[in-house]
């Protein structure tokens, strides 16, 4: 049967105090940045409404440098922590009810984004984000091709 896809391997079935979601799907996982050590997280949550043609949203935090973990759990993701608290609830006002959302953190070495140091430079400024973004976003796009349009 041979081995399962990068996508497949990438999704997420359940998460320690949250909400079941049976109504759309969840992958998180990791994209190779070209030819170098580094790789971005990201998280996709897929449309709750199961409209095909619902846009994608790609959800970048300010920075660079500054997680997109931080809008998935605590601003419009499907569940939300609040400050102060240890749980996570539902989010009434999940932008995933309309539209599939993919959260990347860039550039490497953010959040759980990796960059291996003792190979490669984990500097970097807008120029060299950029770069990052558009090859793990093609990457993604690859692992994803039902997207492109």
């Amino acid at each position: 049967m041979g081995d399962p896809s990068p996508k497949d391997v990438d999704l997420v079935t359940e998460l320690l105090n949250m909400t079941t979601f049976d109504d759309y799907k969840v992958y998180s996982g990791m994209l190779p940045v070209g030819d170098t050590t580094k790789e971005l997280h990201y998280v996709l949550v897929e449309t709750a409404s199961g409209n095909e043609s619902d846009p994608l949203v790609l959800w970048f935090n300010g920075g660079p440098g500054c997680s997109s973990m931080l809008a998935f759990m605590q601003e419009h993701g499907p569940w939300v922590m609040d400050s102060g608290e240890e749980t996570f609830k539902k989010n009434d006002y999940s932008w995933n009810t309309d539209a599939n959302m993919l959260y990347i953190e860039m550039p490497a070495g953010v959040g759980f984004s990796y960059c291996n140091s003792t190979v490669e430079s984990c500097d970097y400024n807008d120029t060299s984000s950029a770069d990052q973004n558009l090859l793990a976003l093609n990457a993604w796009f690859e692992r994803f091709p039902e997207y492109k349009t």
